[in-house]
């Protein structure tokens, strides 16, 4: 499963989560920590990646537009980037899981 880190979450994520989500990127990693939602979307649209965020942007434009790419949005207030890292260990199956259904264009994780 390929996740793309959001720029509102560290670029960290991408080390510490490695040995179960082993090809994901941040958005710095492919030249787009400073970009426009529109751009990180069709980014993630093209290379078939899951956008990981805290930005509720993506979870609309997920109701607007569907998927590709989906998204997970990350609902958990201001925390620690180990307690997102925690959050997505926990969540790993579920992710798994959301990876596999064709209908599903987004993931709550609260």
């Amino acid at each position: 499963m390929k996740l793309l880190f959001d720029q509102n979450l560290s670029y960290r994520l991408v080390h510490a989560l490695h040995e179960i989500y082993p090809e994901s990127q941040h958005v710095r990693d492919v030249g787009l920590g400073e970009a426009a939602d529109e751009a990180v979307w069709h980014y993630a649209a093209r290379q078939g990646v899951t956008l990981i965020s805290k930005d509720a942007d993506f979870h609309q434009r997920s109701f607007l537009f569907g998927h590709p790419p989906k998204v997970v949005w990350i609902r958990y207030g201001n925390c620690s980037t180990a307690t997102i890292e925690q959050l997505l260990r926990l969540r790993h199956l579920d992710l798994i899981q959301f990876a596999a259904n064709s209908e599903g264009a987004f993931l709550i994780i609260e």
